[in-house]
């Protein structure tokens, strides 16, 4: 059974912030980003459960999954026929981004 992925808006900008970085600034792979991202979200489609949940205090089902390649984790929520894309992170960031002003 396949899912629909839906991008917060928040998601969508972070997700153009880091492709137009990539493209700039990765010149032997520009697309890497973009495509380790839709390669991804296929996945997700078939399989939302795929990612680990990740503990958050105020988004009890919150998981992720690693984009290996380009080091990015995509935050998300899987419902029974949809999920929602909240964040695009970099996993070598201190920190997780700030959910808590996201709709979930």
């Amino acid at each position: 059974m396949s899912v629909t992925v839906i991008a917060s808006p928040e998601a969508e900008q972070q997700i153009k912030a880091i492709d137009q970085w990539w493209k700039e600034n990765r010149k032997a792979a520009p697309n890497l980003f973009i495509d380790e991202l839709s390669d991804a979200v296929a996945i997700l489609q078939e399989m939302p459960l795929m990612g680990h949940r990740s503990g958050h205090p105020e988004v009890k089902s919150l998981r992720r999954v690693l984009l290996r390649a380009t080091r990015y984790h995509i935050y998300y929520i899987a419902e029974q026929e949809t999920v929602y894309g909240l964040a695009i992170w970099s996993a070598i960031r201190g920190a997780g981004p700030d959910l808590k002003r996201l709709p979930h």
